[in-house]
């Protein structure tokens, strides 16, 4: 079994993951006679491919105790997959690049609580990960036709350390 150095979420570092959503940089602007800020286009939802449409769900994920530990990783390859926090809480992410799952590349990140992330279609990643509360996310999604769900057991376990919520400072 080996641990997974968990990382801090930056737009860099998950880039090839798909998108970090958060308003810092985010391109914005005032609406409704200036009483409210839109911060606009944060993410590419991309849910067409054969015929899929865009979905908005709230999941309510349980808390996972750390450390934790990572056998399986799932893909949805026709649509990417949103995922935005109600409540300011960190949750961790484990991703994979797209393509065949290669362990090797796993990373895992850590999220200062209100940043959501948009994964790319075809991105490998673990199911959420919810940290010391029941936590809500909104997510957005493909529903449709097609098969959207690929998942996978590990050939090793990988642990995320009981310390992985300690840096979310960058």
């Amino acid at each position: 079994m080996r641990t997974l150095k968990v990382e801090p979420l930056t737009r860099e570092a998950f880039a090839a993951f798909g998108e970090v959503i958060e308003l810092d940089g985010a391109r914005h602007y005032p609406i409704n006679l200036g009483t409210t800020e839109r911060y606009h286009d944060l993410a590419n939802v991309d849910t067409a491919d054969a015929g899929g449409r865009t979905l908005i769900s709230v999941f309510r994920g349980q808390p996972r105790t750390l450390p934790f530990e990572i056998t399986m990783m799932e893909r949805h390859p026709l649509g990417s997959q949103a995922f935005i926090p109600v409540h300011e809480r960190p949750y961790l992410v484990v991703v994979a690049p797209a393509g065949d799952l290669d362990p090797e590349r796993l990373r895992a990140f850590v999220t200062r609580g209100w940043q959501g992330v948009n994964l790319a279609k075809g991105v490998w990643h673990h199911p959420l990960i919810a940290c010391g509360e029941v936590s809500d996310f909104v997510v957005v999604d493909r529903g449709g036709s097609g098969t959207n769900l690929d998942e996978q057991t590990l050939p090793v376990s990988y642990w995320l350390a009981a310390d992985a919520l300690t840096d979310t400072s960058s």
